[in-house]
């Protein structure tokens, strides 16, 4: 299971910091700092994400 956690790890990681780099520049944050914020907390979420997923595949 840890195997499909990496691989779904990958996927989402950029997946997720994509949408929250995103969604702070919508927000008006065009500066540096909260798009690397964004794009720290879109990788730091995709590890429970990704653990959730795989647990829900393999079962």
């Amino acid at each position: 299971m840890l195997r499909l956690t990496l691989l779904m790890y990958t996927v989402l990681s950029g997946t997720l910091a994509g949408i929250a780099i995103i969604a702070v520049l919508v927000a008006g944050y065009g500066t540096q700092m909260p798009i690397i914020y964004a794009a720290a907390a879109g990788f730091i979420l995709a590890l429970p994400v990704s653990w959730i997923i795989a647990k829900k595949i393999s079962s």
